[in-house]
């Protein structure tokens, strides 16, 4: 409780303090954008789930020998020199799977956040409500990612997260600093019987327009009051374009979960890496290769009860072709596998798992 009043305390006071200049930012000065984005999709499991819906460990193109939406989202953008706002609803098969343990009306908001220029000499920003996780390099937009599909890495992370923001950008924009006061790991709607607030870091390099160089943590309790489970967690990633051509990223999860109620400190660990070849502006190749391990099953329960928990590693390749600058068609094809059988391949449990994604996506 005392953090809390803390916090309110610090926030009136730099409300009050800088509520005087928002009067001068006159409303002629205010720019509004707005935008939309549907990504349709069709995927085959071999699995061949008798429900049509994938395996419990993703939650992007989860649904099975369907056409169906991923993403339909519709935004707008309000903002000024010291004031911004942003709001994006959402549809989709995407929303109903990762947003399944929020409230009702809450589930259809992609985006839904306020904030404002806390200085005049520097660029620091201070924004509430609801953003796009600070964690990974692959969004839920899936034309933003190399991929059709995300990895285990980035399906397992938060993709939205709700809380407070605290950005500072320098000068010459190379460093991008954020710490954040949160809700939790991937939540709106708090734990029951949890008073704690979760807390986020962000640093990122871009020393030029060819590398990114980032750096996010995460801790809060997973528990209840009573029941602590504290979570622990980094990410790092980096991305590189070598060339007009050629591009790799690589990025590498490490976390770990202490359970009051058993004394134990349980990790987990995740890796990524994707290399890239656009052949020119219409047709791009990528190959993934990556690697998850989760042995105490926080994230994923093994179908088969595995006793090693679920480690899997994956490959997958990619084929883009954008017939205009703002459509992108795209196929798949990816390969589960693991040494024990925590995978169903033709209703029957197996060491692999394949699909075959395709999409069409536009935005305007």
């Amino acid at each position: 409780m005392k953090v809390r009043f803390y916090i309110f305390c610090i926030l009136q006071l730099l409300i009050s303090t800088l509520s005087a200049q928002f009067y001068t930012d006159s409303l002629k000065n205010w720019k509004i954008e707005t935008s939309a984005y549907v990504e349709a999709y069709y995927v085959f499991d071999f699995a061949r789930p008798e429900n049509n819906e994938r395996g419990s460990y993703v939650f992007n193109h989860k649904r099975h020998n369907e056409f169906n939406v991923n993403h339909g989202i519709i935004e707008t953008l309000v903002h000024s020199e010291k004031v911004r706002g942003h709001i994006a609803l959402m549809i989709g098969t995407y929303s109903q799977y990762n947003l399944a343990n929020e409230q009702e009306l809450i589930r259809n908001i992609y985006e839904g956040n306020v904030g404002f220029k806390i200085s005049h000499k520097h660029n620091l920003w201070l924004d509430a409500g609801i953003f796009s996780s600070h964690i990974g390099f692959e969004s839920a937009i899936s034309k933003d990612c190399w991929t059709l599909t995300r990895s285990l890495l980035a399906d397992n992370t938060p993709y939205y997260e709700a809380g407070l923001k605290l950005t500072y950008t320098s000068t010459n924009e190379r460093w991008i600093l954020k710490g954040l006061l949160l809700n939790g790991w991937q939540r709106i709607k708090r734990l029951e019987h949890n008073s704690m607030p979760s807390f986020g870091t962000q640093v990122q390099f871009i020393p030029n327009k060819k590398i990114t160089l980032n750096s996010s943590t995460y801790i809060g309790n997973e528990g209840t009051d009573t029941l602590k489970k504290m979570r622990f967690f980094h990410n790092f990633y980096g991305i590189f374009e070598f060339s007009k051509h050629w591009g790799l990223i690589v990025g590498l999860d490490i976390g770990g979960q202490n359970d009051e109620a058993t004394q134990e400190t349980n990790f987990w660990h995740a890796s990524s890496t994707m290399l890239r070849y656009k052949l020119n502006q219409h047709w791009a190749f990528c190959g993934r290769a990556e690697h998850y391990w989760d042995r105490a099953s926080i994230f994923i329960i093994s179908p088969n009860g595995a006793v090693k928990g679920f480690r899997a590693w994956g490959f997958s390749l990619n084929i883009d072709y954008a017939p205009t600058e703002n459509m992108l068609v795209r196929l798949e094809g990816r390969n589960f596998m693991s040494v024990d059988e925590i995978f169903v391949l033709n209703r029957k449990f197996s060491r692999n798992n394949f699909l075959i994604a395709s999409s069409m996506a536009i935005a305007f």
